[in-house]
Formats: structure tokens, sequence, C-alpha cells
């Protein structure tokens, strides 16, 4: 059975324009206004010049190429299942330009074109008309029988606009052009005035006893009831430019209340919602097609940052919140580490809080609190989290709520194959020469070339280290797959069952693996990250950052 296809958007224009009725055209100026001159329930849109210039800062005098309006139609034809009408000035210049116009219109889907009879550029007719020059009648002719005869579809409209009112010609010479522009082609006649009252084009409309359909643009005789124009006989009206007028008044008066307030408070319940602009753009249709379309993929990864220490050796700036909240650049360390492994596509962050931890609080993570975090360490903190969240279907990383990374390390990390891995940096003199304490690590060999071809893997890890076994500092960073999960998790549980590891920390827990035969790979990085564990590295994390 076939189904019935609605008629295409230039056969509907045709309807509008031979209606017995008198029928509306709201402007648009782009897609999402489009959309809303279509769901209020217009059964057409004018795509003005005026307000296509306009949204685009530029005068209405062709100084938006015919280019960039075409490129702003094919959006508005794309959001929109009505015909388009096109304020096509001039034509954008002969008969030449008039043609390639039409086929251009006829490939995005505009259903016709208006062209106005003066001279290539144009000028606003609002704007000195009476010192505007008309086109030669001949040479205005010859562009409509160019476009005419471009045209794919017979339905196609090209609707002629006289000026000759607007350039103090008076009615003879209007209807002499628009006598001429009929025989020329035209589909119907645009009469344009800018007087207040609608005299002229009523005087128009008597003397030109239908011999075309004729539309006029009620802007400056706005005052003048519809139901005149209805019994006039005109086939259609263009409301012009209202809706770029009425949001430039609203969106001045938001811009000078924001600047005023600095505040949301006093614009927020006048605005449309943001879900109201998604719906116009159709988000929920692209979420529909997501489902359709793309393959379901789950997250692969999770992470547990933690975060339970004061941090006491920043003194006064850890009185009142954790280290992790102490901000540098204005934000808190937990927000770099955060945006750090969002970049990455890690999204899902359980943080472990302890001291303090109301102050913890940024958005869209979980927390685990350990409320013994005086009197346990790392290892601890660590088990809480593995037991608030079972699931060992992603890969999980490991990090600490003090050190701040380039995502350079993640990516290092997300690339090994091995089950579970660590990074390491090479430059771990830095921590012996300032005395401060490191997680040092020996290895199944140093950092060479050769690594880059051999891996090499954990075999202590410590912070007493002789300075003789060490070939570099654990950075903090720890990812165990979701193969290996398991493993893992019941060799943190037994260590934290044992009273004796209520102080254990991470390097004790990388020694006991290597200890139960888990080959634990080794990454080795220059720099790329910052400990901070002084009023110092608080500094140096500024600029880091």
């Amino acid at each position: 059975m076939s189904v019935r296809q609605p008629p295409r958007k230039t056969t509907r224009f045709r309807q509008l324009l031979n209606s017995t009725g008198l029928e509306f055209l709201l402007e648009a100026h782009n897609g999402i206004t489009a959309k809303i001159v279509e769901e209020a329930g217009f059964s057409g849109i004018w795509a003005g010049g005026l307000c296509m210039s306009a949204q685009y800062g530029v005068r209405d005098s062709n100084e938006a190429s015919w280019t960039q309006v075409l490129e702003m139609l094919e959006f508005m034809a794309d959001a929109t299942t009505i015909p388009i009408l096109l304020d096509g000035d001039t034509g954008y210049g002969n008969f030449n330009n008039v043609r390639r116009l039409v086929r251009k219109l006829e490939q995005r889907g505009v259903a016709a074109v208006c062209i106005e009879d003066k001279l290539y550029p144009k000028t606003n007719s609002f704007i000195d008309g009476d010192k505007q020059q008309l086109a030669d009648v001949d040479e205005f002719c010859s562009r409509i029988k160019a476009g005419k005869d471009a045209q794919a579809d017979d339905d196609f409209a090209i609707i002629t606009r006289v000026e000759a009112f607007i350039a103090g010609w008076g009615l003879g010479e209007a209807l002499r052009r628009a006598e001429a522009y009929h025989a020329a082609g035209s589909d119907g006649i645009l009469i344009h005035s800018a007087l207040s009252r609608p005299t002229e084009v009523l005087a128009f409309q008597k003397e030109w006893a239908g011999r075309s359909p004729v539309v006029i643009v009620p802007t400056k005789y706005h005052g003048t009831p519809t139901e005149v124009f209805r019994e006039a006989g005109f086939s259609i009206a263009i409301w012009a430019n209202h809706l770029l007028r009425s949001a430039v008044v609203a969106m001045q008066d938001t811009a000078r209340t924001i600047f005023r307030d600095q505040n949301l408070q006093s614009v927020e319940d006048r605005i449309a919602p943001v879900k109201e602009l998604f719906r116009l753009q159709g988000a929920s249709e692209l979420q529909e097609a997501e489902e359709r379309y793309l393959p379901r993929q789950q997250a692969r990864s999770r992470a547990v940052i933690l975060a339970a220490s004061r941090g006491s050796a920043l003194g006064e700036l850890t009185e009142q919140r954790p280290k992790t909240m102490v901000k540098v650049r204005g934000r808190p360390l937990l927000s770099h580490i955060v945006s750090a492994y969002n970049a990455a596509g890690i999204k899902r962050i359980n943080v472990v809080r302890g001291y303090l931890p109301e102050a913890v609080d940024l958005p869209a993570l979980t927390y685990t609190d350990n409320r013994d975090y005086a009197d346990t360490s790392e290892l601890v903190s660590l088990a809480m989290a593995l037991d608030a969240d079972p699931d060992d279907s992603m890969d999980l990383y490991v990090s600490y709520g003090d050190v701040i990374f380039n995502r350079y390390i993640l990516d290092a990390l997300r690339e090994s194959d091995d089950e579970i891995s660590i990074v390491v940096d090479t430059e771990w003199r830095e921590s012996v020469n300032r005395g401060r304490a490191a997680d040092y690590v020996t290895c199944t060999q140093p950092h060479s070339r050769r690594t880059f071809y051999q891996p090499a893997f954990l075999e202590r890890a410590a912070e007493d280290l002789p300075e003789d076994r060490i070939h570099g500092e654990w950075m903090g960073f720890l990812r165990v797959s979701s193969s290996a999960l398991p493993r893992f998790r019941a060799v943190v549980a037994a260590m934290a069952a044992d009273p004796a590891n209520r102080l254990a920390k991470l390097h004790h827990l990388l020694s006991s693996l290597v200890d139960r035969g888990e080959r634990v790979r080794v990454h080795y990085t220059t720099g790329h990250w910052l400990d901070v564990d002084s009023l110092e590295d608080v500094v140096a994390a500024g600029s880091f950052a």
C-alpha cells in the first residue's frame, strides 16, 4: 500500500498565494525563530532581508552576502515543514544572478522568492525611500524571465515587489510596472508603501482588479484593522520584522538587568528555561536516534580518589577544610583532579572523605566517609570505597586527593594491556633532596630506552628503600583492569581486616600484590604531576594548574 506524500513546500505556498481568503506570513531569521513561527500556527515564513541582515549585525544594504543568506535559509528550511518566502532584495544582481539564486533556493527547499525593482545594492525602503532609484522596467523584467526559466519546480514562485510608491512615483507608475512584471511571468505582486495609512495599497488593489495575487507588508500602516485587507481581497499579509523587534527589546532589558543586579535572580523566571531551547533544537529526537543507531556502550572506567586526610602541614589553610579543598587558581584541588578524570572520559568517581567531610561537596560525585580517618590510613579508605561500590565490570583507577596531574598520566595507564599498572616518576632524587616522604619503587629494570619495548614490573614499593635500589617515585596512580578487580578486591579486604594494617598505605598494598604473584606493570614518565604537601607546593600548584 503506497503512502501518500504531503504536498511539496512550493505547492503549499502556491495554495497560500492563490487562496480565496487572506493568508499570513510571519518573519523569521534563523532556524529557531523559523520553528517558533511554525509552532505558533502560521502556514508560511517570511525570511525578511532586514531581519536576516540584522541578525548578522549588518545593515539591510546587501552587506550580508547572498551565500550567507542561503546558508541561514538552509537551517530554516531544515528546522520546519512550512514554506518559506525569501526576501531576495533585488535578486543580488542582474538576470544571471537571479537564475542562479532560484536554482540554489530550490536545492535548499525554499518555496518562493520576492525580488524588488531597485538597483543593486539596495537600501531599506524605509530609509530615504524617495531618494532611491528604481530599476529600468525592461531590465527588471529580464530578471523575472531568467528566474522563471531557471526554476525546475513549476510551483516555485517569484513574487515581484513594486517600489514605485516608496520612490514617490505614484499609482500610475506602480500599475505600469506591475503590468510589465506580470507579463514577464511574475506569480504575484508585492505592493509596498511607507505611509501610515493603507491608502496607496488599497488604491493599487482596486485598480489592479485581481489580475494576479497581491501581497502587502503592513509594517507602517499597522493600525489598520485586518478586516480591511481581507475585504479588499489581498492574498497574503506579511508581518515582516516583529519577532526580531520583540526579541531586541527583551534582550536589551535582560542585559541591563543582569548588568545592574550582578545576579540572575530577577530574570530567571522571565526567560525561557534551557530545556525549552533543547526542545526547539530537537534534542529528544537526537537521543532517540542514538538509541536506534549507536551501539550501546557502558562506561568502561571508574575512579576512587582518596581524600580523607586533613593535611596538617598546611597549617591554617586546612583548619576549616581538608587539603583536597584548598583552592588553587580559585578552584579546589579536588576540582582540578576531577576535571582531569573527566577529560579522559572518566565520569564515575567516588571520593573518600574523612576530615570535615561536609566541606567536600563538589557536585556529580559520590562519597564514602571514613569516620576513622584519624586512626587509619590509605588502605582502609580504599577498602571502604571498594565495599561501597562492588561493581567489577569496569576498570578501576585509584589516586590521591592532593595530587594534581595532566591527563597524559591517565592516558599512559589506559593504554596498558596489563591487568595492574602504575606510573613511576624517574625524577625521584628531587624528593630525596627535599627530605620529603615519598613512595619509592624498585623495578625489574630501571628506566631506559629498553623499557619502551621490554616492560618493567614492580618488585618492591616503600618509603625507606636504599638509594641504590630506587628506580623511581610512585606517583600515586594505580589502574586495575576489570578482569583483575575480584583478585585485587580480595587482597585489599584481607589486608584491611588485619588490625596490624590499620595504618597501612598503598605502597604496602603494592608490595603485597607482588608478594602474592601479581604482575604490576610500571610505566615510567618524567613530571606531569604535583603532590601538594606544603605551602610551597600550593604556590607551585598555581603554575602547574
